[in-house]
């Protein structure tokens, strides 16, 4: 077909029974009114998006076959990376692309997640603890597989924030893809991890705990953390803005090391088996 667009059209990709689309249809307009005053302008914007997703609200164009001459108009999408449809295709690309970067070794799957008591504080500071997030995981993971005790190799590994959990509550956590084994500290040899083992959970756990909740405060000390607390006064729905502590001393951050099979298994199939 002639100027066609790469994209996939609506009609060239089978839809489910039920979208979310059809679900801001339904309800969004009442949702909006019930929660008004709590939701943002760019989360509207989301819903908004996601709502007109290839639809003639967004234009679109005429694909025609050049052989049959059968036309069908194909709508635009909205390329909003939190709309199901769009973030779809792009999530295949992205792992398309990670392909290439995998090595002919086993790998594991670890995965470092905050604790209930900080979900608020990350909710409110999503930049500031997602970044704290990233940079500790990673730290924790370099620092533990490069000491001789345990691996005593530079190691490397694919990260992958998640900020829900597969019920949909909030839920901060990083995935993270390690090969089992590192380049040794001199540069001269591979070093392969145990079969089936990577690197101790308690061990990380601690350093992990450690990094995090420094960071966290020195953020706290920064100014860098913003607060707003919402209680509830009477039936009126005011709030009161808080300043509260940073969050608990504590935190249960980390699964153990799941080991399992790459590259022989696709990096897709693997993250949509292991999506939370």
């Amino acid at each position: 077909m002639g100027g066609r667009d790469p994209r996939p059209s609506r009609a060239a990709v089978r839809r489910p029974r039920l979208e979310v689309a059809d679900v801001f249809h339904r309800h969004g307009a009442d949702w909006r009114r019930a929660n008004a005053g709590h939701v943002s302008l760019d989360q509207l914007r989301v819903m908004s998006a996601i709502e007109q997703c290839r639809s003639a609200a967004l234009g679109g164009h005429l694909e025609r076959c050049e052989d049959c001459g059968h036309s069908r108009i194909a709508y635009n999408s909205c390329r909003n990376r939190h709309c199901p449809k769009c973030q779809g295709a792009a999530a295949k690309d992205w792992l398309a692309a990670r392909e290439p970067d995998l090595l002919p070794v086993g790998y594991f799957h670890v995965v470092f997640t905050l604790p209930v008591e900080i979900g608020p504080i990350a909710y409110q500071n999503k930049v500031v603890v997602y970044d704290a997030l990233f940079r500790t995981a990673a730290e924790t993971l370099l620092t533990i597989a490069a000491d001789p005790k345990h691996l005593g190799a530079r190691i490397g590994a694919t990260a992958v924030l998640h900020t829900w959990g597969s019920a949909m509550p909030h839920h901060p956590h990083v995935h993270m893809i390690v090969p089992g084994g590192g380049i040794s500290l001199d540069g001269a040899r591979w070093v392969r991890c145990k079969p089936g083992f990577l690197l101790p959970v308690q061990v990380l756990s601690r350093l992990f705990r450690r990094l995090f909740l420094t960071a966290l405060a020195d953020a706290h000390a920064a100014g860098r953390l913003a607060f707003v607390s919402h209680r509830s006064s009477g039936r009126t729905g005011s709030s009161t803005p808080g300043r509260p502590s940073p969050g608990p001393r504590r935190c249960s951050p980390i699964s153990p090391a799941t080991p399992i099979v790459l590259p022989s298994q696709t990096l897709a199939s693997f993250l949509s088996t292991n999506a939370a």
